[in-house]
């Protein structure tokens, strides 16, 4: 979780006291925060050694997972709230991985860097791949393996019979309701099987 602002809004989303399965916690802040501040429990899912180790060093309860291999070590309905924050850019299918959240969770959240903001527009119009606070690598060495936005988005949650709880973009940690897809650098998307 990047900056202290965003990683509170998405807490906010997440009910007190609810069981949170975190899909590529990291370093486990924002799980620790959960914990913390709204009296959460569950564990984050994390793929790196170092970010395993900060986890542990939290004590937040954290299993070492490629997330490309999906999560069939859990049941139906086994959490209150699965996040993938930062994470679905970064999956080989990401489909499959987000009705695997809808399946393990009552409701999911859902955040990522969002392509369609204006500053990624003018860059591609310029003819360059943007390189923005939000998105800071060049083509070539960015982790992501693919981009979206918040149009897309939508259209995938329809096409998975997903239901939009609540749905916003971030910018600069502050939350955009107003035209997310052009003025948002973040999308944020709550949502529940239909």
């Amino acid at each position: 979780m990047s900056d202290r602002p965003t990683m509170e809004t998405i807490a906010a989303l997440v009910p007190e006291g609810a069981r949170v399965l975190d899909l590529g916690c990291g370093d486990g802040a924002l799980l620790d925060h959960l914990q913390r501040t709204r009296g959460c429990s569950g564990y984050g899912i994390e793929i790196a050694d170092a970010n395993v180790l900060a986890c542990v060093q939290r004590g937040v309860n954290v299993i070492q997972l490629n997330l490309d291999e999906g999560l069939s070590m859990f049941d139906d309905d086994s959490f209150d709230v699965v996040l993938q924050i930062d994470t679905l850019q970064n999956l080989r299918n990401a489909e499959v991985m987000l009705r695997e959240t809808a399946r393990v969770g009552r409701t999911g959240i859902v955040a990522f860097p969002n392509f369609a903001h204006w500053p990624n527009r003018l860059s591609v119009l310029r003819g360059r791949m943007p390189v923005t606070r939000r998105l800071p690598y060049q083509w070539y060495d960015t982790p992501n393996i693919r981009v979206g936005t918040y149009r897309d988005f939508e259209e995938l949650a329809t096409r998975n019979r997903l239901r939009i709880l609540d749905a916003f973009g971030l910018q600069e940690g502050r939350v955009q309701r107003l035209w997310p897809n052009l003025l948002a650098s973040t999308a944020v998307f709550k949502f529940e099987r239909g």
